[in-house]
């Protein structure tokens, strides 16, 4: 059997004044929730992207339609790198970049230090993981997309599941 609770009315902690509770939750949506509320999640897993170009190339991307213009998107990436030769003479690794359309919103800094690398036997692996918060100011549709490139001109593999884990992109509309 279910509990109801039936009050007339709650007083405020001070006894200063009453709090009216009759129908609050009846016309509660989304764009009436408080600031910082999450309002809706995205998420798209990662495909493969083996390059050796120098060049940003698209490794996957997630859209979200925000329900207010004053709302934050958090942006959630993973990939996982893997680097098919390494030589300790070279700086080599790979940069991440995202973009909410056509613009340039963060360039993760790069790996290739081997400092950073887990490795295992003639390959290199690491993770770039990275939060950012944005404001698109729009109700559009919005999409975010990730992008990879090699560091110099020699192989990487971004998000092959066979070496590691995949990635992802999440993405989240709190609230402004």
């Amino acid at each position: 059997m279910a509990s109801k609770i039936k009050v007339d009315q709650i007083q405020t902690a001070d006894g200063t004044g009453t709090i009216a509770l009759q129908n609050q939750l009846s016309g509660l949506t989304s764009a009436s929730m408080p600031t910082g509320s999450v309002l809706q999640v995205v998420s798209q897993s990662s495909s493969i992207l083996e390059t050796s170009s120098t060049s940003f190339a698209d490794m996957y991307s997630a859209t979200i339609t925000p329900i207010s213009t004053s709302s934050k998107i958090l942006v959630m990436v993973t990939n996982h790198i893997y680097v098919t030769a390494w030589s300790t003479n070279d700086f080599r690794g790979a940069f991440v970049k995202v973009l909410r359309g056509t613009t340039s919103i963060h360039e993760d800094v790069g790996y290739g230090e081997s400092s950073v690398f887990e490795h295992d036997s003639d390959r290199y692996m690491t993770y770039s993981t990275f939060q950012l918060l944005d404001s698109p100011n729009t109700t559009s549709a919005t999409t975010y997309k990730v992008q990879g490139k090699s560091r110099v001109s020699d192989v990487i593999v971004f998000n092959n599941t066979n070496y590691g884990a995949g990635g992802a992109i999440t993405l989240m509309e709190i609230a402004g």
